[in-house]
């Protein structure tokens, strides 16, 4: 059974095809994330955990403009296809606009979710270190992956489904039924 939005149809679900399609890369995607980043490293020495927040980027960004720009990139795309995939799978194509921010909202959510469950699996593992900018370059990354792809594909799914089924069926006005005149004779009492 599909879960639709409130007043949504069939109409306005994404085919299973695609949900499908968009689960098995979600899992692989997340099998690639964990396999980066819960492997254990073989380091001579592991930094101090990071619990302070924008001290890693202020670090980052001083070992220079390429290589800070590199290691905050590496940040924003390491979880940015939750930001695309998850909403694939939830199967909706937002017909409103309250349901496109409320998408975005479960969707950078979602990403905080994993990027802290990461983190915290991380204090488990020998060589990998915590750091409190990874949650928050994660959900930015997931945040900004959805607002420059969900939206336009949102549309285009929405433009085709129209195109495929053709516009919506127009009613024409019905005229006056034989019994108006029978009911229009029977006394009202007001």
């Amino acid at each position: 059974m599909q879960r639709h939005e409130a007043g949504g149809s069939a109409a306005t679900a994404i085919h299973p095809r695609f949900r499908l399609l968009g689960l098995a890369l979600l899992a692989a995607h997340l099998l690639v994330v964990g396999w980066l980043t819960l492997r254990p490293l073989d380091v001579p020495w592991a930094a101090a955990a990071n619990l302070n927040p924008l001290e890693g980027i202020r670090a980052d960004l001083a070992y220079g403009p390429l290589e800070g720009a590199r290691r905050i990139g590496e940040g924003l795309a390491l979880l940015a296809p939750l930001g695309v995939l998850l909403p694939l799978v939830s199967g909706r194509l937002a017909p409103s606009a309250l349901s496109a921010w409320s998408s975005l909202a479960r969707t950078a959510a979602a990403g905080a979710l994993v990027s802290v469950c990461i983190e915290m699996l991380q204090t488990a593992v020998p060589g990998q270190v915590v750091d409190v900018d990874s949650v928050l370059l994660n959900t930015v990354g997931v945040v900004l992956a959805h607002a420059a792809v969900v939206p336009a594909l949102r549309a285009r799914l929405r433009r085709s489904r129209t195109a495929y089924q053709g516009g919506t069926p127009r009613i024409t006005r019905v005229g006056l039924g034989p019994w108006t005149d029978v009911l229009s004779a029977v006394p009202r009492e007001y």
